[in-house]
């Protein structure tokens, strides 16, 4: 830049002051890793726990796969003895269940560590998701 150039100086200020603000603007938003409390969730990047949070609820279809499962058994009528209790098998045939809602605030206990994010500005946290170690 020549410096005898009041344009290409006037350009160079205003670069650096709107990197500056769009730096400032994004700073406090984005994921985030958290704990959460008995009262709230503390995240990772900021010293306070919040209390007044959301949580992410997933509604849909539940496809559920065809599978066996094991179980016990009782109150069967058995003529001989009026009743009979023990073990079996059961397979469950494939199938949907529509309009499942899956709430994960219902889930979440103090300690768990989970991904929010902010929105509105920074001004509300959203707990997406509960997050582990892949060698737990």
């Amino acid at each position: 830049m020549n410096k005898d150039d009041p344009y290409g100086h006037f350009a160079d200020v205003m670069q650096g002051a709107m990197s500056t603000h769009s730096r400032q603007a994004v700073s406090g938003l984005g994921a985030v890793l958290g704990t959460i409390t008995a009262s709230g969730v503390k995240l990772d990047d900021f010293k306070h726990e919040v209390q007044d949070y959301l949580v992410a609820e997933l509604p849909g279809t539940l496809n559920l796969p065809e599978r066996e499962i094991t179980g016990a058994i009782s109150g069967i009528s058995d003529v001989a003895n009026g009743g009979t209790t023990g073990t079996g098998r059961f397979l469950l045939q494939k199938g949907e269940v529509e309009e499942a809602v899956w709430s994960l605030g219902k889930g979440l206990k103090a300690g768990d560590r989970v991904l929010a994010m902010r929105v509105n500005g920074g001004n509300d946290i959203v707990v997406l998701c509960k997050v582990v170690s892949v060698n737990a």
